[in-house]
């Protein structure tokens, strides 16, 4: 099994950055592609970045792009989301995932392992 475990949320202005760092444990062996999802009250779980082992390919939401960035350290086991120039529409409740299988990065479907989450609170 593969446990995930997200640190670094909490409250920042409009404008403002946070960074968000995931511990991989467990049979980190397994892990091919690791990804940040999002979930906003009464709403859907969405795809908010993913990179594959040795960082190989990265994908990124659209609604994020040029203010996220993923990185992972698979020496450390742990993967990254750096994020700038935050928006109120960022706030949300953020996961860490993982899969073992290799190919689409985008789908929530992929991931079978999943961290608790961490409350991230962008005040405008």
């Amino acid at each position: 099994q593969v446990q995930l475990a997200e640190t670094g949320g909490g409250f920042v202005q409009a404008g403002g950055s946070l960074r968000l760092s995931c511990t991989v444990s467990g049979r980190t062996d397994y892990v091919y592609t690791l990804g940040w999802f999002r979930q906003s009250p009464g709403k859907e779980r969405v795809f908010v970045a993913g990179i594959t082992r040795e960082g190989l390919d990265i994908r990124y939401a659209d609604s994020v792009r040029d203010r996220f960035t993923i990185s992972r350290d698979d020496a450390k086991n742990t993967v990254s989301l750096q994020m700038n120039s935050m928006k109120p529409e960022d706030t949300a409740v953020y996961f860490c995932a993982a899969t073992a299988t290799p190919g689409w990065i985008r789908p929530r479907f992929k991931y079978e392992y999943w961290g608790q989450g961490t409350q991230v609170t962008v005040s405008s």
